[in-house]
C-alpha cells in the first residue's frame, strides 16, 4: 500500500525543471508558487525591515535585474531588497523575492560579487528549490499519516515527519552547487566575471575561519554559520564547485565586468553593525533614537536586537529579558494592563514600578518556570518586559538582574542622541607607510588590536595576513 502511494505521488508530482531540464518531484503549479511567494513576502517584510537608503536599494535592484534578465525564468517579476540587518546572509523566496542583508553587502568587494550573490539566489528560484522542498515535506507528511493509519501506531507519523524534515533541511549541498552553477551562467550571460562566484565563497569561508579562530581564542564553541544553514559553504578549491562554475566561463564574451570602484562608491556611508533605525549598542548600553529610549544590561550579558523585540541575556543564555513595544498606551493603569496581558492567569507580588518619571507595574507570573513581567509607559506607548530562566533554575537566582534591566529603561538625554548613531563604512586611499595595524589603531570598532586587524582584513578581502598597497582603496569603519 505504501509503495503504491509513493508511486502515485511520484507520478502526480513530476515536472520538468525549467532551469536544468531534469524531472523533479513537485506538488505545486507555477501560479501556486507565485501566490505562496507573495504570502511569504508579506510576512518576511514585517520581520526584515528595508534599509533606509533608496539610492542603494535601487542599485541592488538594478544589479539583480541585470542577472535575472539572463536567467531561465526571466518571465517572472523579481524583487531584490536590501535588509537592514548586520547579519551575513541572503535568501530567496518562491516566485522571485530575493533578500540580501547589508551585513553581507559590507564584506563584498565588487559589483560582480554582489551580482554573484544575487545570481545564486536567482538560481534557487529558477530551479524551484523551495518548491521541491515544500513538495518533499508535504509528501513525507502525507505518507507519515498513511503509516500511522495503516499500523495504528501514531508515533510512526512523527518519525516519518522527522525524517522528512531532516531530508529537506536547508537546501542541501547538491542544490547549493546547482544554484552556484546556474548563478555563474547568469553572471557570464549578463557580462560579469563568473569567477566572482568563487570569490564570494572565499568571503564566506573567511568569515567562518575568523569565527572559529575567535571562538578558540575566547574558549567558546564556534557559532553555526548563518548563510543557508548547515549545508551552506564549500571550499573555493572544491572540485565539484570548480566543475559547476567552469562551464560558465565558456559563455563569457569580451571583457567581463567586476565594477569594483562603482560598487565601493555605493558603500560609502553604509551603516555597519547596528543602525539608527533599529537601535545601537554601546558597551552595555542600548540607545534607540527613533523611540527615544535607552537601557542598560549587566556586565557580561549580551543583547540580541530583533525587529520585534530587544532581548538581553546572560553569558550562558540561560536567563533573558525580552522587551517588546506593545502598541499604543492603553487607557488603563499599568497594573490593570499587566492583569489583562496575563489573560486570567494569577499574578503574585504585584507592585507599582517607577523608572525615573515613567509609570509602570511589575509582578510575578507563577509557573514552571516562574517569570518576571513588567510594563512601563513612555510617551503614548507601552513597553512590555518578560524575564525568564531556563534549565530548571529558580527565578530568584536572576530576578535582581531582571529588575535592574527593567528599571534602567528611561528617556534618552539630549546629549545621548549622538550615541544612537551607527558606525559607518568609509573609503580611504592607502598612503605610503599605512598598514592594517596602523588602520586598526585608528578604528572606531570595539575590540582588541589583533581582532580589529582581522576585521579590517575581512572587510577588504585581505584575511588572514594580507596588506594593502599604496593607492589601494580600502573600507574602514568610523
Amino acid at each position: 500500500m505504501l509503495a503504491l502511494l509513493l508511486a502515485v505521488f511520484l507520478m502526480s508530482g513530476c515536472a520538468v525543471n525549467p532551469a536544468t531540464g531534469k524531472t523533479n518531484f513537485v506538488m505545486m503549479s507555477e501560479q501556486q508558487e507565485l501566490d505562496l511567494g507573495r504570502r511569504y513576502n508579506q510576512e518576511i517584510a514585517r520581520q526584515n525591515p528595508r534599509y533606509a537608503d533608496e539610492k542603494l536599494q535601487a542599485y541592488v535592484q538594478q544589479v539583480g535585474q541585470r542577472v535575472a534578465r539572463h536567467s531561465h525564468r526571466n518571465d517572472i517579476t523579481y524583487q531584490f531588497t536590501l535588509v537592514d540587518s548586520p547579519d551575513i546572509n541572503a535568501f530567496a523566496l518562491p516566485g522571485g523575492y530575493i533578500y540580501i542583508h547589508r551585513g553581507l553587502l559590507a564584506y563584498l568587494n565588487s559589483e560582480a560579487e554582489l551580482a554573484a550573490v544575487l545570481a545564486h539566489e536567482v538560481g534557487h528560484v529558477t530551479a524551484r528549490h523551495s518548491v521541491q522542498q515544500q513538495s518533499q515535506s508535504t509528501a513525507w507528511n502525507i505518507l507519515g499519516q498513511a503509516v500511522a493509519i495503516g499500523t495504528g501506531v501514531g508515533a510512526a507519523a512523527d518519525l516519518t515527519n522527522v525524517l522528512g524534515t531532516a531530508f529537506v533541511r536547508g537546501y542541501g549541498r547538491d542544490m547549493e552547487l546547482e544554484a552556484d552553477g546556474l548563478g555563474a551562467q547568469y553572471l557570464a550571460r549578463s557580462g560579469y566575471d563568473p569567477q566572482a562566484m568563487i570569490e564570494v565563497v572565499k568571503v564566506l569561508g573567511n568569515q567562518e575561519a575568523f569565527a572559529r579562530a575567535e571562538a578558540r581564542r575566547l574558549g567558546k564553541e564556534a557559532p553555526p554559520s548563518g548563510y543557508h544553514g548547515v549545508f551552506d559553504t564549500h571550499p573555493d578549491n572544491d572540485t565539484r564547485l570548480q566543475q559547476v562554475v567552469g562551464p560558465a566561463r565558456a559563455l563569457a564574451v569580451g571583457n567581463q565586468a567586476t565594477n569594483r570602484e562603482v560598487f565601493l562608491r555605493h558603500l560609502e556611508g553604509l551603516a555597519f553593525g547596528d543602525s539608527a533605525e533599529s537601535g545601537v549598542r554601546r558597551g552595555q548600553d542600548f540607545y534607540h533614537a527613533e523611540l527615544g529610549f535607552t537601557l542598560h544590561f549587566p556586565e557580561g550579558w549580551g543583547l540580541v536586537n530583533r525587529p520585534d523585540a530587544v532581548i538581553v541575556h546572560s553569558a550562558d543564555q540561560q536567563a533573558f529579558v525580552a522587551m517588546t513595544l506593545d502598541g499604543r498606551k492603553p487607557a488603563v493603569s499599568p497594573a490593570d494592563y499587566l492583569r489583562q496581558k496575563a489573560g486570567g492567569q494569577r499574578l503574585s507580588m504585584e507592585e507599582s514600578l517607577k523608572a525615573g518619571d515613567l509609570p509602570g507595574a511589575t509582578a510575578i507570573l507563577p509557573g514552571t518556570p516562574a517569570r518576571r513581567a513588567a510594563v512601563l509607559y513612555k510617551d503614548d506607548k507601552a513597553y512590555l518586559f518578560v524575564g525568564v530562566i531556563r534549565g530548571g533554575a529558580s527565578l530568584e537566582s536572576e530576578d535582581d538582574k531582571f529588575l535592574s534591566v527593567i528599571r534602567s529603561f528611561r528617556p534618552m538625554k539630549k546629549e545621548e542622541f549622538a550615541l544612537a548613531q551607527p558606525l559607518r563604512l568609509h573609503l580611504i586611499q592607502v598612503k605610503p607607510g599605512q598598514t592594517i595595524a596602523s588602520l586598526a589603531r585608528e578604528s572606531k570598532l570595539p575590540g582588541v588590536e589583533m581582532d580589529l586587524e582581522n576585521r579590517i582584513r575581512l572587510l577588504n578581502n585581505l584575511y588572514p595576513i594580507g596588506e594593502p598597497k599604496p593607492g589601494d582603496w580600502l573600507k574602514v569603519v568610523r
